[in-house]
């Protein structure tokens, strides 16, 4: 049963590899493609946009800091100025926190800078990437498109395109049941003149070929009895008629005698 699905499945990815590289157009897919790279190149953008906004963040915050170091500094000098040197000590951790916070701030400003620059030259050669596949892929559309009116210049010439040969299936087809129908024709008048046709009508008859020569036989034995009869009685017209010229009695023919 596995080994069955198996290969309905297999079966089926490659009818459906086959539908989907008849419907594929190449100039879509890669118009497709272009567009997802430009897509890329976006998303590249945002991320260098989204990474010099968290560094203008913090360098925000440590000019901030930069700012309460010297003022803490300052701070710290005029309360040990004024002899109050538990203040001056305050303003000092104050400031040695600020300081250490800078330092944090820079390191982490100093990082963005280098994933700026790094994404900065990610952004430069996909760039450059997109546009070299760009021009190629304009060149690949200009080809295809060549070669597909070629093909269908060269295929309505020789008549082996889908449509042409459907319109060439169908004038065969027109012309075999032309033969056919001549050949119909001459068969139909060859029995015509070979009086098949009139055996035929004879056959629905009733009657076969033994009973039409017993027929011609009959009609002809009629017609010889009929025609010596005939000569007999011609032959006795032409005695009498001889007799009365020659002043002759005419004799009584045996049937006449008792």
């Amino acid at each position: 049963m596995a080994g069955l699905t198996g290969r309905m499945s297999t079966v089926v990815k490659a009818k459906v590899s086959k539908l989907l590289d008849r419907a594929e157009d190449p100039a879509e897919t890669l118009d497709y493609s272009y567009q997802k790279q430009v897509e890329q190149l976006q998303n590249v953008k945002k991320g260098i946009a989204d990474v010099v906004t968290a560094k203008k963040r913090l360098q925000m915050q440590e000019s901030s800091l930069q700012q309460s170091v010297v003022k803490l500094d300052t701070q710290a000098r005029q309360a040990l100025s004024s002899g109050n040197e538990e203040l001056a000590r305050t303003a000092l951790e104050r400031k040695n926190i600020a300081q250490t916070e800078l330092q944090s701030l820079d390191t982490q400003v100093t990082e963005l800078e280098q994933q700026q620059q790094k994404l900065t030259d990610s952004e430069q050669k996909l760039r450059a990437k997109i546009e070299a596949f760009r021009t190629k892929k304009e060149v690949i559309k200009a080809q295809y498109s060549a070669a597909e009116a070629q093909v269908r210049i060269s295929e309505a010439a020789t008549g082996v395109g889908e449509q042409m040969a459907d319109v060439g299936l169908a004038m065969q087809r027109a012309v075999d049941k032309t033969e056919n129908m001549k050949a119909r024709a001459d068969a139909v008048a060859e029995l015509e003149s070979a009086g098949t046709f009139d055996d035929l009508t004879a056959l629905g008859s009733g009657e076969d070929d033994i009973d039409r020569q017993l027929k011609q036989l009959s009609s002809s034995s009629a017609v010889d009895e009929d025609l010596a009869k005939m000569k007999g009685e011609v032959g006795q017209g032409d005695a009498g008629a001889a007799q009365i010229s020659s002043g002759e009695p005419q004799r009584p023919s045996e049937s006449g005698k008792a």
